[in-house]
């Protein structure tokens, strides 16, 4: 009765210091040179709050858990975070490898996967404990290791990943989670670097870096194998200098059009979602990085790698034509609709702050401090496929 007594106490101490609130307007801010995140809301654009000691985040993405309440952090130096963003805590930390470039979390939300470069392969977590529940070298038979890179989430509770170094894509189905099952593409094309499912969930699309074109498996036919499109999709015959990679989980739809940042080239490429035939192209400030998405699908919002990366444009999709080019300061490196796109947070790493913006007016409505900001990232992502 006295141990009862005491958990009702402590329930009660702790509801009286934190207000109820939901979680469907919570978001996190990276802060990759201090090793922490920014908790923020944005319903009135405010911060709330940090966590510290994250190790790593120079290049760190994140997943949400389905009720929206915890936050997976993927650092580079291999650790996995997870954070209650009620309590503004770190619930867990483990190191589980020596360098990391990602991760997904399982359609049902029981586990949370993490690529590695170091050592080349997944490892996948009970997202509840943060305890190992399998490993998955990305090995051949002579024991060499490949880094993967690409890793999602796919629908049926299988993850999907593609192997850099061996040109591999591998599907990875969790009916038996401690003993995942394996389905091995080979031969999809030189040096996959990155990769998206799309929003219906229907394609798995990785883009190569050694050779032109993108690798695409039909997730509805996987025994029919991976096909190549987009064959002049890359740096062409005169391999074009690369400033930034294109982030392809930036890749937008829009109805059945997609939206490809060029390799090399100042052009975003809108390609048909169905045929995969390049329809058309649109010129550009610079190298785009990231090109996303309005969640209407009206807009495109493209930001850019060197010397242009102060600068982000917006392409009308009915016009088909850049409407709008703004230059809110050095290093804009990521953008994030709200939930139904009338705002947009832009973190500007080089000026240590984040700035919100209406999508309509393109006003200014905000800024927030933040210690040199890169990914944002809000909980709308727990129910979306492949984020």
């Amino acid at each position: 009765m006295k141990k009862q007594l005491a958990l009702l106490l402590g329930l009660l101490l702790t509801t009286a210091c934190t207000p109820l609130r939901g979680t469907g307007d919570l978001g996190i801010v990276i802060e990759r040179a201090a090793g922490s995140i920014k908790l923020v809301e944005n319903t009135t654009n405010t911060s709330l709050g940090a966590v510290e000691g994250l190790g790593d985040l120079s290049h760190a993405s994140a997943v949400f858990s389905r009720d929206e309440r915890y936050v997976y952090i993927f650092g580079r130096d291999g650790g996995l975070s997870k954070v209650d963003l009620l309590n503004q805590s770190l619930v867990n930390r483990v190191v589980q490898a020596g360098n990391s470039i990602g991760g997904a979390i399982s359609q049902d939300g029981k586990w949370v996967a993490v690529a590695n470069y170091a050592p080349g392969g997944v490892r996948i977590f009970d997202a509840d404990s943060l305890q190992p529940v399998a490993d998955i070298p990305a090995q051949h038979g002579d024991g060499s290791r490949s880094k993967v890179v690409g890793l999602e989430d796919a629908p049926g509770n299988r993850f999907i990943f593609s192997l850099f170094d061996f040109g591999e894509i591998w599907l990875a189905e969790m009916d038996n989670p401690q003993q995942p099952r394996i389905t091995r593409y080979e031969g999809i094309g030189s040096q996959p670097y990155d990769a998206l499912v799309t929003l219906d969930g229907r394609a798995y699309v990785a883009g190569l870096f050694g050779e032109d074109g993108l690798a695409m498996l039909d997730l509805w036919n996987t025994d029919k194998g991976v096909r190549r499109v987009m064959d002049h999709y890359g740096r062409g015959k005169e391999k074009l200098p690369v400033y930034k990679m294109p982030h392809l989980e930036g890749w937008a739809m829009a109805g059945n059009l997609a939206f490809l940042p060029a390799i090399g080239a100042k052009e975003v490429l809108v390609v048909d979602g169905e045929s995969w035939q390049e329809k058309a192209r649109i010129p550009v400030l610079g190298q785009p990085v990231f090109v996303m998405a309005r969640p209407d699908g009206r807009q495109i919002w493209v930001n850019f790698a060197l010397p242009d990366n102060d600068a982000i444009q917006v392409i009308d999709v009915k016009e088909m034509k850049v409407v709008k080019t703004m230059r809110p300061g050095k290093g804009v490196l990521h953008l994030e609709f709200t939930a139904r796109g009338e705002r947009v947070w832009i973190s500007l790493r080089d000026e240590d702050r984040v700035e919100v913006y209406h999508t309509d007016t393109f006003e200014k409505l905000a800024t927030l401090p933040a210690d040199k900001p890169s990914g944002i990232f809000f909980t709308w992502r727990a129910h979306r496929i492949g984020l």
